[in-house]
């Protein structure tokens, strides 16, 4: 008995709704961002976990992340075993699938694990845990860099809007907020994308919530610029922003339709003392 549940996969299966592109604007970042942490792993290993009733993420994660890091490999990880066995025939060079969950079953260390759209059925309380047994397993930081990374956050069906938490073996980094500029009204929208760490916190007191008050409010300064484009009204308020908030990118990112701002600036009080507590 005891050996049966400890062979049992972490955590509980998922809705598994996926569709094509969907990822696309994480994949985007992590290409960027982590890239040369990749091309510097001697066994590049990418973690794509709880990737659905489909295996397009995993697909398309392969093919982005080998564009900068050619030597990457991708893992599917889903606890479904039937979402594994339908996955099967797209296994390639490169590309695996495997059955299990946090517990994360690849041999060593990898470098990267991503888990999109995973974490918004558990409660709030246990996201700090989950986050602490997944950064255990990424790629210790070395002399020449800051090891793996751990991508967790939320986006719509069609990936038009996408909020993520970067980590890495440490602890939580940044929040990245993305989107597609020509669908946006105003940055606030993205609020209900936000991961589970943060999306009940959007009330007014915790930092998140000031910090797309302000937002919205650059927004509506920099209207004049919209007559150049979304791009550039985005671009204006995100120059604005900074100068009150940690803002971690700059200009290449965000005519991407992004921002990144450090952790700390966001998290909130009970979150950021589990979190320190349990790093």
């Amino acid at each position: 008995m005891t050996t049966r549940a400890a062979s049992r996969p972490v955590g509980t299966v998922t809705r598994g709704t996926t569709n094509p592109n969907r990822l696309r604007r994480m994949d985007r970042w992590i290409a960027a961002v982590h890239g040369a942490e990749l091309r510097r792993s001697t066994d590049p290993v990418a973690v794509d976990l709880g990737y659905g009733a489909a295996p397009w993420t995993a697909v398309e994660l392969l093919a982005r992340l080998r564009t900068t890091a050619p030597r990457t490999r991708v893992v599917g990880v889903e606890i479904e075993p039937a979402r594994v066995a339908a996955a099967r025939p797209y296994e390639r060079e490169g590309l695996t699938f495997r059955h299990g969950g946090f517990e994360v079953p690849v041999p060593g260390s990898p470098t990267l694990i991503r888990a999109a759209n995973v974490l918004r059925q558990y409660d709030e309380e246990q996201v700090a845990e989950v986050w602490r047994r997944l950064c255990a397993r990424l790629a210790p930081a070395g002399p020449a860099g800051r090891g793996g990374l751990l991508v967790e956050g939320t986006c719509d069906e069609i990936g038009r809007r996408h909020v993520w938490v970067a980590l890495g073996p440490e602890g939580p980094r940044t929040v990245t907020f993305a989107t597609r500029l020509g669908s946006l009204d105003r940055p606030s929208d993205l609020a209900e994308r936000l991961p589970k760490a943060l999306i009940h916190r959007n009330v007014p007191g915790e930092p998140v919530h000031a910090f797309l008050r302000d937002f919205d409010r650059a927004w509506a300064a920099a209207a004049p610029y919209a007559s150049y484009g979304a791009r550039q009204r985005w671009i204006r308020t995100v120059r604005d922003l900074k100068a009150d908030w940690p803002v971690t990118d700059g200009v290449t990112r965000w005519r991407q339709g992004e921002v990144t701002v450090r952790w700390e600036a966001l998290a909130p009080g009970t979150a950021q003392e589990s979190c320190s507590a349990r790093f």
